[in-house]
């Protein structure tokens, strides 16, 4: 790889963990090319980017970008979007999957770096669209009781 080459790498990489809300650090030593290729597939479903990126590279583009040190180590791969919860999902479910050969490593969240614990939690969270369907039908309950209750006065009537 020559010199030009990993300087588009560390700027690309740079501005992506930039726009990026978070990031996941995960450890793939002994995964098969296979399962990398479904988690890549399943990453870009939920519009999440993946990369193999060497350490010294990422060092550099985590710098770059203004985020905390981290200590790269070993074989990393990186995911990262602006979806937190989504991330955690999918790395989590992954990571489950083919925990002999994929470990989750650390994260950044928002600017801070956070554990594997915090990763996990978050991943239990509901998705912004099961949100969305829980305050719906917080929503409509009223007016489902409101129709309820005036087809049981209705039944009630008939029935005298």
């Amino acid at each position: 790889m020559t010199k030009q080459e990993k300087i588009q790498i560390v700027e690309y990489l740079s501005s992506e963990f930039k726009q990026a809300s978070a990031f996941i650090v995960c450890d793939y030593k002994g995964l098969q090319v296979s399962h990398l290729e479904k988690l890549r597939c399943a990453a870009r479903a939920a519009n999440i980017k993946v990369q193999v990126v060497k350490n010294t590279l990422a060092s550099i583009a985590v710098k770059n970008a203004q985020y905390p040190d981290l200590e790269l180590k070993d074989t990393n791969i990186f995911l990262w979007a602006d979806d937190q919860i989504a991330l955690s999902k999918v790395v989590c479910k992954f990571a489950d999957a083919h925990s002999e050969h994929f470990v989750l490593k650390v994260g950044v969240f928002e600017g801070k770096v956070v554990d594997v614990q915090h990763i996990t939690s978050v991943s239990k969270l509901p998705s912004k669209e099961e949100l969305i369907g829980m305050l719906l039908s917080v929503w409509t309950a009223p007016a489902r009781y409101f129709v309820t209750g005036l087809d049981n006065l209705r039944k009630q009537k008939e029935e005298n």
